[in-house]
């Protein structure tokens, strides 16, 4: 739906200057998808969109594997494997010293990793509680041939 609409400039005596503005009605999205496309406006778009829809079809270690060596190069996949274990390790509270030696990550990759943690989008948060939760499942439930 397409409306028109005039907005006020400026008001001189008798003469009135009104610029036309072509106004866009879309339907209103719920409040948490507007903050979520504007916290990313600066890296949201169709080609971004396709990849991240291509990773929501994974449904295995071994498929992640085969996408992402076909995706990236192995210096890629290292750093993105090491800036994860880096954040959880922050997330557990580890001290840096014991972070660079475990996972030989610099400081400055530390601090990165931390910045994202601390002022982020919640990324790193939201898919260690969801490994939480996994994990936190999978020791409560009963294994295969036991009896609840």
């Amino acid at each position: 739906m397409m409306i028109y609409c005039s907005k006020l400039l400026k008001q001189q005596g008798n003469i009135i200057i009104y610029r036309e503005i072509i106004c866009i009605m879309k339907k209103r999205k719920k409040s948490s998808e507007v903050t979520a496309m504007s916290r990313h406006s600066k890296l949201q778009d169709n080609h971004t969109d396709f990849l991240f829809q291509c990773i929501l079809e994974l449904k295995s270690i071994d498929e992640c594997y085969d996408f992402f060596e076909d995706l990236c190069t192995v210096a890629e996949i290292k750093a993105m494997s090491q800036r994860s274990v880096v954040a959880k390790m922050l997330r557990d509270k580890h001290v840096y010293s014991d972070i660079v030696a475990q996972t030989g990550a610099s400081t400055a990759t530390i601090s990165r990793v931390n910045r994202s943690l601390n002022y982020g989008s919640d990324g790193y948060g939201l898919v260690f509680n969801r490994i939480d939760e996994t994990e936190l499942t999978a020791e409560t439930e009963p294994e295969n041939g036991e009896q609840q």
